[in-house]
């Protein structure tokens, strides 16, 4: 069978797989910084002579490192993926050059295939690329969202097919099983949280899996990590704050709040405009000091610290019922206990969305709850109690399974595309 690659393009992490007739295996990174087969879906760019146009960049771990070594001196973005489908987003601009969507894209997967080590020189013969079932953001545009995708893959693969994320982590799941079962997959990402029933045939079947409803909703990680930020940052940077505007005292519009809090909007706020802007909104703030608290998280690329402390509290919290939130940066420091039923409150609403999507998929595949037989949680925010609890209770734990939350979708994606015919799979 010609060799396959599977794709998860992820908003926080990017895996790749490769797969050869019936047996796919994930691709290590090289180097000083590689963390396996996980790389991250970040880019930095920094001012250089001998890169393109002046500028240099790296990617994934990588620029996590150069990042860290020159802060003030680099532009450092992070989960872009959330912008795929948004038609507000057409480019943003770094150390004065335009970048869009596919731009960036196109630029992690060079970084990508050069820090493999010579795994992903070849040109893979197909390319199966994982896509959400509903993509993140204010009523996005899934059409935009494919040419997107088109033009960042144009000069990956030769043939290049789309699947739904869930559907490649059930794949990766069947191959666990040994008798017929009909599975949910739950993938929790970090734009969107998506679900797949499958019902699985025993092995050596013609057809192993048969793919039956998929629903989508988009709140996850990312989501998550607003309710955080929301509480614990942005009352310092004047959320909920006034100004004053020809004689009359007004609330300070949200708009500025919402995209500190959004960390792939958070990184294209270091510009000119979106800097002017906020500079005259702090010489007419009843609370000038908060906006410059503001300005100054923006101008000194606080975004990746940030995003740093609010990953650290959540995993400590689903080993613990409290844990402290610690950032400094910016002009800002802040130290708080959190309790894990405070971050399970700011969530609540977010959860009860995620419980009627997972409702949507039974529905739409027509499987009661007890029909199924096995349960398959993916993705990190997998691992968050408040999560768990939920399958627990509909399923019991007994039929939740667990295992390469990071990992499975792009294992499961590649062995789909080992596959004679893939056309029952495609999105």
């Amino acid at each position: 069978m010609a060799r396959a690659l599977g794709l998860d393009f992820g908003t926080t992490n990017t895996v790749v797989a490769l797969a050869e007739d019936d047996d796919a295996r994930l691709v290590e990174f090289t180097g000083t910084e590689a963390t396996g087969a996980v790389f991250r879906s970040a880019l930095c760019f920094w001012e250089d002579e001998q890169g393109w146009n002046g500028v240099a960049s790296e990617a994934g771990p990588w620029a996590i490192a150069e990042y860290l070594e020159a802060p003030l001196d680099s532009r450092f973005v992070q989960s872009f993926k959330t912008v795929a489908a948004s038609p507000l987003f057409e480019r943003t601009t770094i150390f004065n050059r335009q970048m869009r969507f596919e731009d960036l894209g196109r630029l992690l997967l060079q970084k990508l295939v050069r820090h493999a080590g010579g795994q992903l020189d070849d040109r893979p013969a197909r390319v199966i690329v994982g896509r959400p079932v509903e993509y993140a953001g204010a009523r996005p545009d899934e059409a935009l969202a494919r040419q997107r995708y088109d033009l960042m893959l144009r000069e990956f693969g030769a043939e290049v097919h789309y699947v739904y994320e869930p559907l490649g982590a059930a794949h990766s799941f069947a191959a666990r099983l040994t008798e017929p079962a009909t599975i949910l997959v739950a993938d929790f990402g970090g734009g969107t949280t998506d679900f797949s029933l499958v019902r699985v045939a025993a092995p050596g079947a013609e057809r192993r899996c048969v793919p039956l409803a998929s629903t989508g909703v988009g709140i996850a990680g990312d989501r998550f990590d607003q309710r955080i930020v929301s509480q614990l940052v942005l009352p310092l940077l004047g959320k909920g704050g006034q100004y004053r505007s020809f004689g009359k005292v007004l609330d300070i519009p949200g708009g500025f709040f919402n995209d500190v809090a959004d960390w792939s909007r958070l990184a294209m706020m270091r510009n000119r405009r979106t800097l002017e802007e906020l500079r005259k909104l702090q010489r007419d703030a009843l609370d000038p000091e908060a906006i410059g608290r503001m300005i100054a998280l923006v101008e000194e690329e606080q975004g990746f610290p940030l995003y740093d402390a609010v990953g650290r509290l959540k995993r400590a919290l689903s080993g613990a019922d409290h844990a402290e939130f610690a950032f400094e940066g910016g002009g800002i420091r802040i130290a708080a206990d959190v309790t894990r039923a405070d971050f399970e409150r700011w969530i609540a609403d977010d959860l009860v969305r995620i419980e009627a999507a997972l409702d949507a998929a039974l529905t739409r595949g027509g499987v009661a709850a007890d029909a199924i037989d096995r349960v398959f949680l993916t993705g990190g925010s997998s691992l968050i109690p408040a999560i768990r609890a939920i399958f627990d209770r509909r399923f019991g734990a007994e039929r939740i399974a667990t295992g390469g939350e990071l990992t499975s979708i792009a294992h499961g994606l590649a062995l789909i595309g080992a596959e004679p015919d893939i056309t029952p799979w495609e999105a």
